[in-house]
This record gives structure tokens, C-alpha cells and sequence, in this order.
């Protein structure tokens, strides 16, 4: 009898957030092969084989691809790597593939933002553009205060806030310095009621069968204050406004005609009372969103994702029941320097602390919070009441001190 086949995965990237992938990918006995134009990348350390190859060359990936008999791809917490998955995968014919241009369509929120507008779901008043003289003259078009972002970038890399059309310019200059492919987008401000949600979802063929809302906080001292610094769950968003998203994310995904796949997505409860769908990523999200709903949930959503992208029976899909109340805390610095360590405050419940994973040591160069990227480790916790956890999230400085001389 003939030995079977080692199904082979291609993982783009090869951050820490692709870590527990790779080790899941080989716990379920697959071959995984990391692939990023950056080799001292720490997931490389964990996979069986690395490439060096930029995961934004499409054609350059598709060929390796076929050189290397994959069975199965994915770009895991790494945006860039999303559009030519998405290629590679519709090419190939691979297992779940989603349409390339549906793909494409979410990962450019400029696209995006015009899909919801002429498909009738809620959406701030937004435009793309190419050209920094364009957008000022269209200045006066906007109720103010506004966002201005690449169109293409994660981890809220070159996003500015303004109230007024003073400092456009500037605005626009630092969100195409991410921009990978120099446009940007202007939108209206949604103010939220409550939280906003940045969380993981996932489809089987076309259907929503785990939604998932969080509690996402911010640093307001941080030097990007509109990078996520904190999560929780379960969400304290209305159970109506909930289910109206989950009704329209199932909507998107019908109309895009996505296939199986995990979602980074973010969404919000707008202070006008409506449901806002912000952003849809058919890639896990950073921030180990899928680690932590593991813990809280049980579903094992990296394991699912892999065997969907190589074509193996999914286990146990099914939305979430929490157990209990779970938050995340992203570690980070607020100025650029050396770390010296953590300090937790003599009155933290040290109890709560289920995971405390840092990614840098003693002596190490650190960068103020200006992107999820700078982050330099995670505490994962879980508490016995609402009041508890409120305390510690919304004012985590008060309990941890992150030291950098």
C-alpha cells in the first residue's frame, strides 16, 4: 500500500502572530512552508521549509506554489499577504477558495466602502483617492471631523483623526507613507455607543456559522491612539444590534459569494442608533484574536482554517458560548527606548492572569505604540465579574507599567 501524501500548506508571513499556526499546521501533520522576504522572521523558525519571496509578487508566489505541490494557502495576520492568497488559491482551484475579486474588493476600503454604499448597508459617507490635490479640493464635501487612511493597510498604520480640513494635507502625506498602493481613503466619523468590536468570524460555504463580537479599547496616550491596545469578551454591544450584524454579515458573504473561510472583522454601534459593518478581512486577525477565543469559546478556529484551506472535515463550528469573561491587554511602549521590564501594581489580581507572553527581553530596543506591529507582548485574563474586568481594561495603566529607559 501506497504511504499517503503530507498535505502541504503555504503560510505567508512570518511574524509571531503566525506561530501558532505553524505549530498547529504540523500538530494536525501537515507540511508547512513560511514564505516572506524577511528570513531573521521569527515563524520561520517553526515551519519546515522557508522561502524567501515578498508575499505582495502574486505571480511569483503562484509559481511557487505550484514548484512546491501545495495543497493549501493562507496569510495569516498579514494583510499584504491576503490579495495574492486569495489569487493564488482562485488559480489553483484550492479547497474553500473565495473569488479573487471578492478578495480583492474587501481588502481596499475604498471598494469596500462603495459596495456597502450602492448595496444599501449602513456606511459612513466616504472616497477613495489617488491624488493629494484632489481630496483638498473636495475638502468642503465632508461633515467634519474625518479619518484618513491608506487604503490597503492593517493594524491602523497611517491613520489620522481630523476635526478640520487644516492639517489634510499632512493627514494624507502619512497614510500614503502606508500605502502600498498610494491611495487613500477620507471618511466621516462614526461616534460609537459603547465599545466597538474587532473580533474573528467564519464561514463554510457561504454561511456565517461562528460570529463573534468583542470589546475593543484603545490607549488615548498612545502615539497612535487609534491602534487596538486592549480586547474582551463577551461583547456589551446590544443583543439587537448584534443580530443585525450577524444578518449582515451573512448578506455580505452571500452577495461577495465567499466560500470557507476565517474573517478578521470590525464593526461598531453607531451613537445614531444603526449597526456599521467597518471592516471585513477574509485572513485571521492579529493580536492573537483566534488564541484567545479558543480559550473563551472552545472553537478551535487556526485548526478549522487550516483544514479548510487543504480540504479536511472542519470540527465543530458552531457559535460562540462563552466561558465566562475573557480580555486581552496589548503590551506596548509609549516612547521610543530600551526595556527594562514589567510592573504590576501591588494591588493587581494576579489571579486573572491565564497567559503572559512577551516577545522582546530585558535590554531590548523598543518603539513607542504606533502601530499593532510595535506591540511587545500580551497578557490573556479571565475574571469572575463585569465590574472586575471594567476596572482593569479601561484603565490599564493604573495596574501595569511597561518600564523603558
Amino acid at each position: 500500500m501506497r504511504e499517503k501524501r503530507q498535505k502541504r500548506v503555504l503560510a505567508l508571513g512570518g511574524t509571531h502572530y503566525l506561530i501558532p499556526v505553524v505549530k498547529t499546521a504540523r500538530k494536525l501533520g501537515y507540511y508547512v512552508i513560511t514564505c516572506d522576504y524577511l528570513p531573521n522572521n521569527t515563524a520561520h523558525k517553526y515551519s519546515d521549509e522557508y522561502c524567501n519571496l515578498s508575499i505582495t509578487d502574486k505571480e511569483a508566489v503562484l509559481q511557487l506554489a505550484v514548484e512546491k505541490q501545495i495543497d493549501g494557502i493562507l496569510s495569516f495576520a498579514a494583510d499584504p499577504g491576503v490579495v495574492t492568497a486569495g489569487y493564488v488559491a482562485d488559480k489553483l482551484g484550492l479547497p474553500g477558495a473565495s473569488p479573487y475579486s471578492s478578495v480583492s474588493l474587501l481588502q481596499n476600503k475604498a471598494l469596500f466602502r462603495n459596495f456597502l454604499k450602492e448595496n444599501g448597508f449602513n456606511v459612513p459617507k466616504a472616497k477613495g483617492y489617488k491624488t493629494i490635490n484632489e481630496a483638498l479640493k473636495e475638502a468642503d464635501c465632508y461633515n467634519w471631523p474625518v479619518m484618513v487612511k491608506p487604503v490597503d493597510s492593517s493594524g491602523s498604520k497611517g491613520v489620522t483623526k481630523l476635526c478640520g480640513p487644516v492639517h489634510l494635507r499632512e493627514a494624507i502625506e502619512t497614510a500614503l507613507q502606508s500605502s502600498l498602493s498610494n491611495e487613500f481613503l477620507i471618511e466621516e466619523f462614526i461616534e460609537k455607543r459603547g465599545c466597538p468590536s474587532d473580533s474573528e468570524c467564519f464561514s463554510v460555504n457561504g454561511e456565517m456559522k461562528f460570529v463573534s463580537f468583542s470589546n475593543q479599547y484603545f490607549d488615548s496616550k498612545a502615539v497612535n491612539p487609534y491602534t487596538p491596545s486592549g480586547y474582551s469578551w463577551p461583547a456589551s454591544m446590544s443583543d439587537s444590534c448584534q443580530l443585525e450584524l450577524r444578518n449582515e454579515l451573512q448578506r455580505l458573504i452571500s452577495l461577495l459569494g465567499m466560500g470557507t473561510s476565517i474573517y478578521n472583522v470590525e464593526t461598531r454601534e453607531g451613537a445614531d442608533g444603526k449597526a456599521y459593518i467597518m471592516e471585513v478581512t477574509p485572513r485571521g486577525g492579529g493580536n492573537r484574536l483566534a488564541e484567545i477565543l479558543h480559550y473563551a469559546t472552545g472553537v478551535d478556529l487556526i485548526g478549522n482554517m487550516l483544514r479548510a484551506a487543504v480540504g479536511d472535515e472542519l470540527h465543530d463550528i458552531k457559535d460562540p458560548v462563552y466561558k465566562g469573561r475573557w480580555a486581552e491587554i496589548i503590551l506596548h511602549s509609549d516612547k521610543d527606548g530600551i526595556f527594562k521590564g514589567v510592573e504590576f501594581d501591588e494591588r493587581f489580581p494576579q489571579e486573572v492572569i491565564k497567559e503572559l507572553s512577551l516577545w522582546i527581553e530585558k535590554g531590548d530596543a523598543v518603539q513607542a505604540f504606533n502601530g499593532a506591529g510595535k506591540a511587545i507582548g500580551t497578557i490573556v485574563m479571565t475574571f469572575e465579574t463585569d465590574e472586575r474586568l471594567s476596572d482593569v481594561m479601561t484603565n490599564p495603566g493604573k495596574w501595569i507599567k511597561i518600564i523603558v529607559e
